[in-house]
């Protein structure tokens, strides 16, 4: 089974948010579940700082030797980083997604968004579902 971590939330659409200490901020990127079933990724189209996103709202792309896949905004913010490192290194989601493999991080909008996210029991039933 993939890593799931217990201090994280998770999107139905196999991102991860982990949210700073003051609980406005946090950084992004895909889950382990969705990187192993992408296999070997080769590029990543990074989001632009500053944008201002909607929950759900395509902000990424992943692509890997097997498919494109979108990366959706887990909560409502705006986009404070991005991990340029990924431009050279796309493989460290696979080598470490919830580490060196962070996509971007943002500020949140909306504080009760990160309610609507799933812990880690849920979001590993969800992933065992094949959705």
């Amino acid at each position: 089974m993939s890593l799931i971590p217990d201090n994280l939330k998770y999107s139905k659409d196999h991102e991860w948010f982990a949210a700073d200490e003051d609980g406005m901020h946090g950084a992004c990127g895909i889950t382990d579940h969705a990187q192993e079933m992408l296999t070997d990724i080769v590029f990543v189209e990074l989001p632009e700082k500053g944008m201002e996103v909607e929950r759900g709202e395509r902000v990424a792309v992943v692509e890997s030797v097997k498919a494109v896949s979108d990366v959706y905004a887990p909560v409502s913010g705006v986009i404070t980083d991005v991990n340029t490192e990924l431009e050279n290194s796309p493989e460290l989601i696979n080598s470490d997604p919830y580490g060196q493999g962070w996509i971007f991080k943002m500020s949140i909008k909306i504080p009760g968004e990160l309610d609507e996210l799933l812990d880690s029991g849920a979001y590993e039933s969800h992933a065992a579902s094949g959705d």
